[in-house]
């Protein structure tokens, strides 16, 4: 190395040392008073509403359920849309790994072959042109001078980042990299909501199935019963046209409940990454949709804060747009990029092993492009307003978390009210089945009473059904509002390419 290029190279040093990073330092985001502060507890929050920090992941478990954990676990292993947002988390690493790059020098291998021929020069004659032997070079009696040139080297170039306009540019990356992190999080706390709800809705369909299937027998019976009374004149015909039409309703409801369980079949298929139809064996397995347990953590707001996705997200989004101001301010001031170019040769192929004659070139050139006509400012408002943007949706994010979780509680806690009442109900209607049974066996009583009487005590133990249903889905409903049901998105699930690791492991 020449002693210019190491004097080049050492002035270069000291300037990317003495370079300023230009642009605002990210503060954090803005305080939402309304979960910082006092706000030590959620405002709806009740009976059987713990305040200790919540699971994170498998919040599913506490249902107590196998088959659903089981389809959990295929979900986060198989889903497809899990798999679109690591494929965008893996861009993102791939594109903070590029923009890393970029604050290094770069070098390449070139090995050049040329023939010049330059006319009009002039510069003196030996009687010989190109091509016609020695070593082709030369100037004709015209003044053309053409020569050979042969070279092998090394082709580096560097832009020093003065301003810290890749800086910038990197911790706009990694911020990205950090929200496309907390997205695929969010995915997954979506994801396993999805195939609860399913799932709940599959088992209270199955067993308000059973129970319409009961009520078309019941109302079956009474239209015979009510034809019979008919055809001996005890009956009006208007009462076996009611009985007929109560019976068609029965057979449409259990239709459409049929109709319900396909679709939630399919849609648990679709969500654990299979075609529909391959979980139909779980229709065979009747069961009563789970309860929720007893006592269910909810954490603060604080807590929601740290914790949800979707606000993780929203505030790495806000730290890149902070980060891309100081790339467009940095794109407005100096820059300086070094060339430099190491090689050996000369007009003849036997100069490439003459390892003492070097080539050396270096050439740092200063750019400023300080007459733009305001493209630059323009671009740097652009990133401002975009930070303004992404604060104010950090608040909205903040704050629709804040409502779902109350709002989840408030269902939650209404929930277990209605099912209080309405297996009150069908413990009511049992009671007035059991007195028309007797009064039946008394002779007190016809038999389409007694039906009737069984009918009723069908539609209470159906209420029951979507009752417990609706609480269940309600407790889904404030774990999602938690931001629970997400892992490390480090870590990668059952299922994944080859060579990842497995949560579990």
């Amino acid at each position: 190395m020449t002693r210019s290029l190491r004097h080049l190279l050492a002035g270069a040093g000291s300037l990317a040392l003495a370079a300023c990073t230009v642009g605002p330092d990210y503060a954090g985001p803005p305080s939402v008073a309304s979960a910082t502060g006092e706000n030590t507890a959620f405002v709806r929050a009740g009976p059987g509403l713990e305040d200790a920090a919540p699971q994170l992941a498998a919040w599913w478990e506490s249902l107590d359920d196998p088959a659903l954990n089981e389809l959990e676990e295929q979900a986060l292993a198989a889903n497809p849309d899990l798999a679109v947002a690591r494929a965008r988390v893996a861009e993102a690493r791939g594109a903070l790994a590029g923009i890393d790059a970029e604050a290094y020098p770069s070098a390449s291998a070139i090995a050049t072959a040329a023939h010049i021929r330059v006319p009009g020069l002039g510069l003196g004659s030996n009687g010989s042109s190109a091509g016609e032997g020695g070593s082709g070079d030369g100037a004709t009696a015209n003044g053309t001078t053409s020569t050979n040139f042969f070279n092998l080297g090394l082709n580096a170039s560097w832009q020093i980042d003065l301003f810290g306009g890749y800086q910038r540019q990197a911790e706009a990356a990694r911020a990205d990299l950090a929200a496309g992190d907390a997205s695929l999080a969010d995915a997954q706390v979506a994801l396993t909501a999805s195939v609860a709800d399913a799932y709940v809705d599959l088992r209270a369909a199955g067993e308000r199935l059973g129970l319409a299937e009961d009520a078309v027998r019941g109302r079956e019976q009474i239209v015979a019963l009510t034809e019979q009374l008919f055809r001996q004149g005890v009956a009006p015909r208007s009462q076996v046209d009611e009985a007929r039409s109560a019976l068609v309703s029965a057979r449409r409801q259990a239709a459409a409940i049929r109709a319900d369980i396909a679709r939630f079949l399919d849609a648990l298929a679709v969500l654990t990454g299979q075609a529909p139809g391959a979980l139909d064996e779980l229709a065979d397995n009747a069961m009563p949709p789970p309860l929720p347990p007893a006592a269910v953590a909810i954490g603060d707001p604080a807590g929601l804060l740290a914790r949800r996705p979707d606000i993780r997200a929203a505030e790495r989004r806000l730290a890149a747009t902070s980060a891309r101001i100081g790339v467009a301010r940095a794109a407005g001031l100096p820059s300086i990029n070094f060339m430099g170019i190491l090689g050996i040769g000369g007009t003849r192929l036997s100069d490439l092993s003459s390892l003492g004659d070097f080539t050396a070139i270096a050439a740092p050139v200063l750019q400023w492009n300080f007459l733009d006509f305001g493209r630059n400012e323009a671009r740097l408002t652009q990133a401002e307003a975009r930070m303004a943007g992404a604060r104010a949706e950090y608040r909205q994010s903040v704050l629709v978390a804040l409502r779902e979780v109350e709002d989840g509680l408030v269902s939650f806690r209404y929930g277990r009210a209605d099912l209080a009442e309405a297996a009150q109900l069908e413990a009511l209607a049992a009671s007035r089945e059991d007195q028309a049974r007797q009064r039946f066996e008394q002779g007190v009583q016809s038999r389409i009473e007694l039906l009737a009487a069984s009918l009723d005590r069908v539609e209470a133990r159906a209420n029951v059904v979507r009752a417990r249903a609706a609480l269940t889905r309600a407790f889904i409903e404030v774990e999602t509002a938690l931001g629970l049901g997400w892992r490390d998105p480090g870590e990668y699930l059952p299922g994944d390419e080859p060579g990842t690791r497995s949560a579990r492991d």
